[in-house]
């Protein structure tokens, strides 16, 4: 199931642009990529969590530790594989993010499924947890081996034209958006969905698509810029609200 989980007179005016076209979305609208036939994925979930504040709306992101076995140093939303015990997709994608980050769930509303997307490098289905921060909470890296730093990002600082551009991997023939903003280098699945949302949502501004950048070489030109910041210091992170 996909679509509206709640009315779109329900959210702010600002968010309802995306809870109105969630019905009439495919995984098409988001990647070219679906599983092999007879591939065996795996179900997973993740929280999409907007919120807002004094400087406007903005999105829970995480920075996974770099200790981790796969995908370490990755910026992502909050979620994570399916368990046995959660009733479908929302619950996965609220226990993760509460796991990960701390979040209060009594203040998450969740308003639409995302459709599945289909990630090959991890085998994983993933369901895109729509969500509107109704009562903001607390967050944290609740466990500093998985996760580096959890951060609130403004919408305004991802649709800026000077944080955005493309990266691409010629050993994998793959290409893809990509934010800096905050201390935090976005790419691969999450900077696609994300990319997508803020068109959809009425918010992106014109950017230089043309600005196509060498992962590897991008990857390490951010490192050296934030080699002075404290772990854990990314964006309007573990901060409460006001």
């Amino acid at each position: 199931m996909t679509g509206r989980l709640a009315p779109a007179g329900t959210v702010p005016e600002w968010l309802r642009g995306l809870v109105e076209v969630a019905d009439e979305l495919d995984h098409r609208t988001f990647t070219r990529f679906s599983p092999p036939a007879g591939a065996v994925t795996r179900p997973a979930a993740v929280l999409v969590l907007f919120g807002e504040d004094e400087q406007g709306p903005d999105v829970l992101l995480l920075r996974r530790a770099e200790t981790l076995g796969s995908h370490a140093g990755q910026v992502a939303f909050p979620g994570g594989a399916t368990d046995e015990a959660d009733d479908g997709p929302v619950a996965t994608a609220v226990r993760e993010a509460e796991e990960e980050t701390g979040v209060d769930p009594s203040g998450v509303r969740p308003v639409a499924l995302l459709p599945e997307l289909y990630v090959p490098v991890s085998g994983f289905a993933v369901t895109p947890v729509l969500a509107h921060w109704k009562v903001s909470s607390p967050v944290h890296a609740v466990d500093p081996g998985e996760t580096a730093a959890v951060a609130r990002v403004p919408v305004a600082e991802l649709v800026d034209p000077a944080n955005r551009f493309q990266v691409r991997r010629g050993d994998m023939g793959w290409q893809g958006p990509a934010f800096e903003v905050g201390g935090l280098f976005v790419w691969g699945f999450t900077a696609g969905l994300l990319s997508v949302l803020l068109g959809l949502g009425g918010w992106e501004r014109e950017w230089d698509q043309s600005d196509v950048r060498e992962l590897d070489v991008a990857l390490a030109e951010h490192a050296a810029r934030t080699a002075s910041l404290t772990s854990g210091v990314a964006g309007r992170h573990d901060r409460e609200p006001e």
